[in-house]
């Protein structure tokens, strides 16, 4: 009986847990587009959107400086942050799965540091691969994202054949250092450049508009339904691998997919918006606080409240001493760094406990 209860519970509550997500969403979507230098109506928003994109042919029109403001600034610039929150988020709640831990995110492991080398080395050598085109700076960030988590994972494995996940996340955190110092010796070696590379590496999804977009958004679809299949098999693997396997779970082809499928949505998230530290972090952490472990519902709630923070933050970070704009990083690593040392502490205390 209390096993039917229990179960009934939780079911309520993900049953709840979506619908709210998606208000939290559309509520930052809409306060995001809306708030600014020049305020423009929710009801002017929702007729905009109505008519320039959904073509509904009764929605009126509306003034064209509303219609400029919106559709080539605020609203590319809304989609892209979401779009960026969504990616870390999810990358974020899978990497945490995968090593059962929840420190382990994107900017921790090291992914986010080279998927950043990745993009410098395109800008500072204005790299352009033949057929690749506007994509080689995604492609690149990717392939070195790709790149650093392999190398994390097999470095961690000379250190300890176990491979505990405190030695990965160690790893991780060297790695880091490491590419973070390359980052700025090539800053050091940059002429005209540097300004454009300082101000993307601390991150912003200022003026960046629909081309952006377009960047992200195969890779977020590719990375994203590598994630969601694997959902049952990262609830598998968070009960131990030896007993995944018992089960019919090829874990290490399913890792190797998952640990893929993240560093494809980092890699992606860091071309277009610079490092953004602590998404990946703070949103799969809470969400499982919120509505539990299972990542057939955490990873789905993880895009929806990724983006809606980060369409927040990125609000704050415009706003908060306008008309000047802090780099959005700035505002997630504020927000970031006291709940990583909370995690942090809350486990020390469960492990003495």
């Amino acid at each position: 009986m209390q096993k039917r209860f229990t179960r009934m519970f939780l079911l309520n509550k993900r049953f709840i847990a979506y619908p709210i997500a998606i208000a939290l969403l559309i509520g930052a979507m809409l306060l995001g587009i809306s708030i600014g230098t020049v305020s423009v109506p929710v009801l002017t928003i929702l007729k905009l959107i109505g008519s320039e994109v959904l073509h509904l042919p009764f929605m009126g029109k509306t003034d064209p400086m509303f219609t400029t403001i919106v559709m080539d600034i605020r609203l590319p610039r809304v989609i892209l942050a979401g779009l960026v929150g969504a990616s870390l988020a999810i990358a974020g709640a899978a990497f945490q799965g995968l090593l059962r831990n929840p420190l382990a995110d994107p900017y921790v492991l090291g992914v986010s540091s080279g998927a950043s080398v990745g993009a410098v080395l395109v800008l500072f050598f204005n790299l352009s691969i033949p057929f690749v085109g506007m994509f080689t700076l995604p492609v690149m960030s990717i392939a070195a994202s790709i790149l650093t988590i392999f190398l994390v994972l097999f470095f961690a494995r000379q250190i300890e054949r176990s491979m505990r996940v405190e030695t990965i996340i160690l790893t991780g955190i060297v790695f880091s250092s490491f590419l973070g110092s390359l980052l700025s010796l090539m800053i050091a070696l940059t002429g005209e450049e540097l300004r454009q590379i300082i101000g993307w590496l601390l991150g912003s999804v200022s003026m960046r508009g629909w081309e952006y977009i377009g960047i992200i958004l195969p890779f977020f679809i590719i990375g994203s339904g590598i994630l969601l299949f694997s959902s049952k098999e990262l609830n598998a693997m968070s009960f131990g691998e030896e007993r995944a396997q018992h089960i019919g779970v090829n874990v290490a082809k399913r890792k190797l997919w998952i640990l893929i499928g993240g560093s494809i949505l980092t890699g992606a998230a860091v071309a277009v918006s610079g490092t953004i530290g602590f998404v990946g972090l703070v949103i799969p952490h809470l969400t499982r606080l919120l509505w539990g472990p299972d990542h057939r519902h955490l990873l789905p709630l993880s895009i929806l409240l990724g983006a809606a923070f980060l369409i927040i933050a990125d609000l704050i970070s415009r706003t908060i001493i306008s008309p000047t704009e802090l780099p959005i990083g700035v505002i997630t690593s504020l927000i970031g760094a006291p709940v990583f040392a909370i995690i942090l502490i809350r486990r020390r205390k469960e492990r003495r406990g």
